[in-house]
């Protein structure tokens, strides 16, 4: 899969937690901190590209052993620190990643329960009353996702040509569906799951918004002003839902996977 080109995420990030307050102690691919959104206490989340990452295929922005596991430190951090509050700080999750981290190291060391960590902390925290939103500017590709946003309430992304959700690039999946990278992108014409553009993804029922800004690259005080709104208001309809995923399920294309649930509710 190739690199990732520009830094939108760290872009994002700085530009939503301008002032805000750095959690140290993490690798230098996690950016993270607390601030405030509307008055709400929220903070930050961020995987972003480090050269000098020590491992090598996770130098470019990908989901690897120290990001996975340092986003479950970060997000256990705000767990137990406001688990007496009623204030909870919400987890804001910046997505831009393109992919997981792949290496024969990244095997042998575990990377299945690194991200699997970070999972299982997206989900404890929105369980335990945080509320939990990812945004997303750019990739949101494989195991990369699953691990950072994919637990999140409520899914926003931009509406831009470079902001994609899928289980693998396209080279690769036309490798292993043994097709063309054309004969692929014929397919996913019909078929929505096999699309990469964020409207397909739209039409599954998994994002609650999608919005347009100007520059979706370098934000603008315009474009910040219009996520911070919707952030606000993504927070703002979590505090009045059910902290499941139940959200995700009201699509047309998603008709199946909601009468499989009927079922097996009706059978237990």
């Amino acid at each position: 899969m190739s690199a990732t080109t520009e830094p939108r995420g760290r872009n994002w990030f700085e530009s939503l937690a301008v002032n805000a307050q750095l959690v140290s102690g993490l690798p230098d691919s996690l950016l993270v901190a607390d601030s405030t959104l509307n008055g709400q206490p929220v903070r930050y989340l961020a995987v972003v590209a480090d050269a000098n990452n020590r491992f090598p295929r996770a130098r470019n922005g990908e989901v690897g052993l120290l990001e996975g596991w340092g986003l479950a430190q970060a997000i256990d951090q705000v767990i137990e620190q406001d688990r007496e509050r009623e204030d909870k700080r919400a987890l804001i999750a910046i997505v831009d990643v393109p992919s997981q981290a792949y290496g024969r190291r990244e095997e042998a060391l575990g990377i299945h329960q690194a991200l699997a960590g970070a999972v299982d902390s997206y989900a404890r925290a929105r369980l335990a009353g945080h509320a939990v939103i990812a945004l997303l500017v750019g990739k949101a590709m494989s195991g990369a996702f699953l691990a950072h946003g994919y637990q999140a309430n409520r899914l926003i992304a931009l509406r831009d040509p470079s902001v994609m959700v899928h289980a693998m690039g396209k080279e690769s999946a036309a490798r292993v569906t043994l097709r063309s990278v054309d004969e692929l992108e014929a397919l996913a014409s019909t078929i929505a799951p096999m699309a990469y553009d964020i409207e397909s993804y739209d039409s599954l029922g998994l994002l609650w918004e999608t919005l347009s800004v100007d520059d979706a690259v370098k934000p603008q005080a315009d474009d910040v002003a219009r996520v911070q709104g919707c952030l606000s208001s993504a927070l703002d309809d979590i505090a009045n839902s059910p902290r499941d995923l139940r959200s995700r399920l009201g699509a047309t294309n998603r008709e199946a996977s909601s009468r499989v649930r009927e079922l097996l509710r009706a059978q237990w």
